[in-house]
């Protein structure tokens, strides 16, 4: 147990001490989006979704659970958390949340505000088939592995951004869903253990 705690208690209290970057945008949309950690096999894992093809936004990319803020959500953390519970079934009462990352735009007009948090494991996902095509669960230590991700410099109405993506197996996971995941690893300290139990 004192492995699980240890990148636990390591990530949630460098969460505390930091002071996420808020924007300012009042043009862009509120979002926000789960970062969700679990323990799988022995060692830590971070969820994504692959989305359908009959979202608005981003059809069949990889993502985070989350969304657009609604006028019921009363925090950011609420909009997180609903949004998971609608997309893949995990209940907000069952959700660790350990702290948030930097707000960041995106290009089709939302500021997300990312928020990190332990989801049970195993457990019953419910997918919306309307929005989530599958669950895939990525171990940490494949992300923290420099020779796994590659950059491309992607044009963008006229200039030039570096884009990050990580292969794992037939997903591709790039844009802002790597973005927040680079934040996220940026964080762990290179001492820390991978392991969970």
């Amino acid at each position: 147990m004192a492995d699980r705690n240890g990148l636990r208690h390591q990530i949630r209290g460098l969460l505390a001490r930091r002071q996420p970057e808020a924007s300012e945008a009042e043009d862009l949309v509120c979002a926000a989006v789960l970062l969700p950690l679990l323990c799988k096999d022995g060692e830590w894992h971070v969820l994504v979704t692959q989305r359908t093809q009959e979202v608005e936004h981003h059809k069949g990319q990889i993502s985070l659970p989350g969304g657009a803020c609604e006028p019921g959500d009363e925090t950011l953390m609420d909009t997180a958390l609903r949004e998971t519970y609608e997309e893949i079934g995990v209940p907000p009462e069952t959700v660790e949340v350990l702290g948030s990352l930097d707000d960041f735009p995106t290009v089709t007009n939302f500021i997300v505000t990312p928020f990190v948090g332990i989801i049970p494991h195993p457990f019953p996902y419910r997918l919306n088939p309307r929005e989530v095509e599958a669950v895939v669960e990525v171990p940490i230590a494949f992300l923290c592995d420099p020779s796994r991700l590659r950059v491309e410099q992607r044009e963008y109405e006229g200039r030039t951004y570096p884009v990050l993506f990580w292969d794992f197996g037939p997903y591709t996971i790039w844009g802002a869903t790597a973005r927040v995941l680079k934040e996220f690893l940026d964080l762990i300290p290179d001492q820390a253990s991978l392991a969970c139990d």
